[in-house]
């Protein structure tokens, strides 16, 4: 039976981050679908029931290799919960890693400040690339078209999305995992996964380098979900 990737965005961005990544798998003849996650935090905290509903009720009956991209990475545990016995990799791209259990949060306290910092008085913040420079959100993306619809489709996301605590079941690390990383500060990240005994494989790029660059990571992941 094929597998299929589950490409998992950030809810800060949208699913046009992984949509090439998309293309060049089923051009390599691999499944690929893209959960739409723009809309999980419309109706408040908590956020994860519905990331998990919404991936969910995206994969197919098939294997599957769950692929979760920056703050994403947070829900990989309890994502590949719900999914249950049909994963048979985890690959987190330039991801949050997650505890091996408990619960975790989208953003550590020294961050927090930072976000109030942003948030309007209905506790919203600014969509995820106005947090930026135009000279940094334009480095991130390969051209004025891309950039206009990754910018378009962006939710603004409430300041509780943050705070929440997302559970982090146990065992949920015991399928295969690996960690694809770009560049800093996901070097950390990289490291922790290396102390785990991941294998690990660095495109250099930044952030969003999916986007930029889809076949090499496409490449990447059929060879990080291969790994044993």
């Amino acid at each position: 039976m094929t597998t299929t990737f589950v490409l998992v965005h950030s809810p800060s961005v949208g699913p046009s981050t992984w949509a090439p990544v998309a293309a060049a798998l089923e051009r390599r003849g691999h499944g690929a679908v893209v959960p739409d996650l723009t809309r999980v935090a419309r109706a408040g905290s908590p956020t994860w029931p519905r990331v998990v509903e919404t991936v969910r009720d995206a994969a197919p009956e098939t294997p599957l290799v769950l692929v979760a991209h920056s703050n994403a990475g947070l829900f990989a545990p309890v994502v590949k919960e719900g999914l249950g016995d049909r994963v048979v990799a985890c690959v987190l791209a330039d991801a949050h890693v997650p505890p091996r259990k408990g619960l975790v949060r989208a953003a550590e306290e020294a961050d927090l400040e930072f976000l109030r910092g942003l948030a309007g008085d209905d506790g919203m913040l600014p969509r995820w690339t106005d947090w930026w420079s135009e000279d940094v959100v334009a480095g991130m993306l390969p051209d004025a078209a891309t950039r206009a619809r990754v910018v378009e489709e962006q939710p603004r996301l409430p300041l509780a999305y943050y705070t929440e605590a997302i559970p982090v079941p146990a065992g949920w690390d015991e399928v295969r995992c690996s960690y694809l990383w770009y560049g800093p500060p996901y070097d950390v990240m990289a490291e922790e996964a290396a102390r785990r005994g991941w294998p690990v494989t660095r495109i250099p790029g930044a952030h969003l380098h999916q986007v930029v660059e889809p076949e090499a990571v496409a490449d990447a992941l059929l060879m990080l979900s291969r790994k044993s």
